[in-house]
């Protein structure tokens, strides 16, 4: 097997941001493509892959066998951050997930996180949620990128551990503070999108029998932002 046909667009960037070296932990790892993709170009990297369930458990463990890595990948069982001990990583790569369930993910198993250097994270959805979360707990995001893959745009987000904590803004926990400043061309394909959707929900609940205006007035805070940062290209 050839990890490389395997592994997704979305995943070879997340793996880009994985050191060279680095003992990192792919949680929820699902065939354990990543970990093998990057040990099988890296002979100094080690991986401990985490799964709950038993069927993305057992396949992991093939596809680990099938590439001759069972010396540097450890396929365990185990809930989020639980699967390894405290300073036995210095990477955390959590890929796939909605945004929520990382922030979770990270909250639940904040004793594992001792000596972690970095987290890498990709989430599906609620990428704010993420940012929040390092924003609070002494990480600075030190890199973003963003990927289009089978027709979906995914933004990938990079945070090393850091002395103090990084203050974001509104505008940078929503649109990402480097992705705000880069602006790659999915950032407007994706924005642009986003901002078609919020004005048809204002529209729906500016029109509901009850409006939820707190929430309207927040939503069209935040359409207002998409729309500056748009600029021309923006209706």
């Amino acid at each position: 097997m050839e990890p490389s046909t395997k592994l997704s667009k979305r995943l070879k960037k997340v793996a880009s941001f994985v050191l060279p070296g680095s003992r990192f932990a792919d949680i929820g790892s699902d065939h354990a493509y990543l970990p093998c993709y990057v040990c099988l170009r890296d002979p100094s990297a080690y991986a401990i892959v985490g799964e709950l369930n038993k069927g993305p458990l057992q396949r992991a463990r093939q596809t680990v066998s099938w590439n001759g890595l069972t010396d540097r990948i450890d396929v365990r069982s185990g809930d989020g951050l639980a699967v390894f001990h405290r300073g036995e990583v210095n990477t955390v790569v959590i890929a796939g997930m909605g945004g929520s369930l990382i922030h979770t993910i990270l909250s639940d198993g904040e004793a594992h996180l001792m000596g972690l250097e970095r987290i890498i994270v990709q989430p599906n959805t609620d990428e704010r949620n993420v940012r929040q979360w390092f924003s609070t707990h002494g990480y600075s995001i030190i890199g973003e990128s963003m990927v289009e893959d089978n027709g979906r745009i995914y933004e990938i987000i990079v945070a090393d551990k850091m002395a103090g904590s990084q203050q974001l803004t509104g505008k940078q926990l929503l649109f990402g503070p480097h992705l705000l400043k880069q602006k790659p061309d999915l950032f407007y394909r994706k924005w642009e999108k986003e901002h078609m959707k919020q004005r048809h929900i204002i529209d729906q609940m500016t029109y509901a029998k009850y409006p939820d205006n707190p929430k309207i007035a927040m939503i069209e805070k935040e359409t207002k932002w998409i729309k500056e940062e748009l600029g021309h290209d923006c209706p």
